[in-house]
Order: C-alpha cells, then structure tokens, then sequence
C-alpha cells in the first residue's frame, strides 16, 4: 500500500502543481467575464428558482424538483470536505487556505452554471424522468461519444469508489475516536446501509438526502453561530490571521503562500466541485422550464458550499488555535469545537460527520450510476458496479488517511480537467442560454426554453420546438 500512496502523491503533485490550478482559474475567470459576473447579479433570482416546482411530462409524471437536484448535488458538497477537508487545508496550508477557498468557489461558481446549464440542454429522458452530465453534453454538444465514455469511466470511479472511500474513511476515524469502535465492524455496518439505499433507485437517493442533508447543515449551521456569537470578539483578529496568512509577507519567504494557494484551491475544490464535472449529473434530473435557471441553482450551491458551510469550519478551527498542535483531518475538526463548547462536542461531531458523508457517499452512488448507464445501461452491469461501491466503502473504512485522500486527489484532477476541457468548447451554448433566460426575464415572463430558441442547436431530446416568430 506504500507504493500505491507514493505513486499517488507525486502523481498528485504534479497535475496540481503545474496544470490544474492555472486551469481552474483561467476557465473560471473567462466564464465569468463572459457570463456578465451572474454569479453575483443573479444571487435574487437562485434563491426564487430554488423553490419553483418541478415540470410534469406529457405522460402525467412530475419530474424531480429543483430542490431535489440540488439537495443531491449538495449531499456530495456538503460532507467531508467541509469538516475534514477544511481541516486538513488549514494545518497543511494555514488559515490562509481559506482565502484561497473563498477565491475557488467566487471564480468557480461560473463553471458551476456553464456545466450545469449544459447538462441540462443536453439531458435525456430515462425511467425515473431525466439523466445527464458531461458524458451526456460531450457526446451531444461535441459529437465525441469517446471523450463521453473516458468521462463516464472517471467519475464512476471518482465518486463512486474512491471519493466515496474518503468519505467512509472519515466516518470510521470520527467514531473510532468519540466512541474507539472497530473501524472494521464500522465499514461492515457502512456496507450494509449503503447497500440498502443505492439498490433502491434515484427516487430513494432524492428523498434520503432531501431529508438528511437540509437538517444536518441547519444543525451544523446553529452550532457554529453559536461558537461565532460566544466569541464575537475575536472575529475582526480572525479574519486578520486569515488576509494575514494568505498575503504576509512571512508567507511570501517561507513558501507558506504557495501551501495555502494550494490546500485552499484543492480542498475547496473537493469541497464545492465547481468545474469538475460532478454535480451536472444531479443538474440534469431536474424538470425546469429553462436550463439557465438549474444552471443558477448550482451556482448557489457552491457559494452555500465554500462560504457558509466550510467558512463555519474554518472560524470554529481557526479561533481554538487548535491547528497549532499538529492534528490532521476530522480530529482537529473535533477538537476545536471540543474547546469551544466541550467534550461533548467530539460526539456531536462523529454524528454530524456520519450524517454528513453518509448522505455524501448516497450522492456520490448517483453520478457512479448515471455515467454507468451512459457507457453501458445493463441491470447486470450497474449491479456488479454497486457491489464495486460497496467494496470501496469497506475499503476506505480500514484505510489510512494518507492513501485515501492521495487517490481521491489525483482522480478529481484528472476528472475536473477533461470537463474544463469540454466545457469551455461548449460555454458560447451555455451563454446563449443564460442571453435567452435574461430576456424573457426583462419581458416579466417565467423564462421557458425551445430548442429552436438557440439557431443551430442540435441533439436535445428534451426541448420543444417553440413557436416560429413571423
């Protein structure tokens, strides 16, 4: 297993180091410009659309709603990289990781509408209502059912193996460490649950996490404004160390500002998904009137992600001093709210970290499941796949923290490169369908979409032909 992990972590190094960064942020920064910055003049309508009911189809069947996409796509956000991930980019790269966290997700939140948007212009019809993502817009959009199938092939092992064992792996080491359970007997338990939700379909997958995960972030949420108003007079000093740590000139000369660069960007990317080819696959389920608007809702995704969720993390860690002591991962997590507000504290944190990861390894199962079906749609197949799944989860659970994380890096990169790749091909698409949104917008009209809304628009099974303007 040493070979495995050293292989992973130079393999690691190299695509962050020198590629991935440049590209996040060059793509997200174009995406941006060109999309009039709707990431910031948009923020009223995310909150409207998010709510807005689900379309039903001519054969009487009401889709899945905006706000059931979004709850799957945030049960893969929200989880572990918001309470272990933040840790560890803060005591690998300081508290100035987390500017660099706010920058990913500020900048990213327009590759987040630009791949969601697709997915949902490129969307199509399947048993349970709607399925798609990138695999779907680079075989429809770029006429590349190759590019789609190599996508397929790394997301499903991405979310559905190795992402998911990251995700096991901070549950055991949570409750290993409030209760000192077996983590073997925890995977084993881990296995069975699992098992018994991701044979049950996305209509269960929709309602599990529609259910867990709005509760779990709520309660998070009041925690950490607790910890926030009990210590209100720390947080000018707070945010200090932060623009501190990120721009000091300390930093500058100990190469402490390319850790934090690099923690904050990777970690917030784990985190928040933004560009990475992820949550499109959620995006596409939904039945909207109009692609720009599940476009907007993942936008708000992200922002609800990295700036509320994992800024929550980072005071709580950051005002304990708690990083200073060398803990890693989920138990520096712990011990910081364990400062604030007492021993008790550790247990609420493996509860909130099961429900968390838990609901994440349920969304990260779907995307697995519906780039499966795109390579190949066999009952026979998708099975075999979820005893895969069901093994990983077991997998991440024994395993050390090293070997799941260095793995879970290298396939994100890999993953989030091929999308950024497709996505910028295909973004001049995605900003005619925000131009088409905003202008029904303007007329006062609830936006719908056509195909023929977009001349030249090819392979959307989806969209009706809207009326012709004389």
């Amino acid at each position: 297993m040493n070979g495995l992990n050293d292989a992973a972590s130079w393999l690691n190094g190299f695509l962050w180091d020198y590629i991935l960064i440049v590209v996040l942020l060059g793509c997200g920064l174009y995406f941006t410009v060109k999309s009039g910055f709707l990431q910031f003049t948009r923020l009223g309508d995310m909150g409207k659309l998010l709510f807005e009911k689900s379309t039903i189809s001519s054969e009487g069947r009401r889709g899945i709603s905006s706000f059931k996409a979004f709850t799957i796509s945030t049960a893969s956000r929200v989880g572990t990289g918001n309470l272990a991930g933040v840790a560890t980019a803060i005591s690998l790269g300081g508290p100035g990781a987390v500017f660099w966290m706010w920058v990913i997700a500020l900048v990213g939140a327009a590759s987040a509408f630009v791949e969601s948007t697709l997915a949902q212009v490129y969307k199509i019809k399947d048993k349970d209502g709607f399925r798609g993502g990138p695999a779907y817009y680079m075989e429809k959009g770029l006429n590349a059912r190759w590019m789609g199938i190599i996508f397929a092939i790394i997301i499903s092992i991405t979310f559905g193996l190795v992402f998911n064992s990251v995700q096991s792996n901070t549950i055991s080491f949570a409750l290993e460490g409030s209760f000192g359970w077996n983590r073997t007997i925890i995977g084993l338990i881990l296995v069975v649950l699992t098992g018994l939700v991701i044979f049950g379909g996305v209509n269960r997958v929709a309602a599990v996490t529609s259910t867990v995960v709005p509760v779990m972030a709520v309660l998070y949420i009041l925690l950490a404004l607790f910890v926030l108003v009990t210590n209100l007079n720390l947080v000018p000093e707070m945010f200090g160390v932060i623009f501190s740590n990120a721009f000091g000139f300390t930093e500058v000369v100990s190469g402490g500002i390319g850790a934090a660069i690099m923690n904050g960007i990777k970690r917030g990317l784990f985190s928040n998904e933004a560009g990475m080819g992820s949550a499109p696959n959620a995006a596409a389920t939904a039945a909207v009137t109009h692609p720009a608007k599940q476009g907007l809702i993942q936008t708000l995704g992200v922002f609800v992600d990295t700036l509320i969720i994992c800024t929550a993390t980072a005071l709580i860690i950051i005002m304990s001093g708690e990083y200073l002591n060398g803990n890693d991962g989920i138990q520096l997590t712990q011990d910081a709210l364990a400062f604030h507000v007492g021993d008790w504290a550790s247990i609420f944190v493996s509860v909130a970290i099961f429900l968390f990861a838990f609901s994440s390894i349920v969304g990260n199962y779907y995307y697995g499941q519906t780039n499966i079906e795109f390579i190949k749609n066999s009952p026979l197949f998708l099975n075999l796949y979820r005893i895969v799944v069901m093994g990983m989860v077991y997998f991440g659970s024994v395993q050390s923290f090293s070997v799941v994380w260095n793995l879970a890096d290298v396939s994100m990169a890999t993953m989030a490169l091929i999308n950024l790749i497709a996505i910028s091909l295909l973004s001049p698409i995605a900003f005619k369908v925000l131009n088409d949104y905003q202008k029904q917008r303007k007329q006062g009209i609830d936006p719908v979409f056509y195909k023929n809304s977009i001349p030249g628009l090819k392979n959307t099974e989806c969209w009706d032909d809207g009326p012709v303007e004389k």
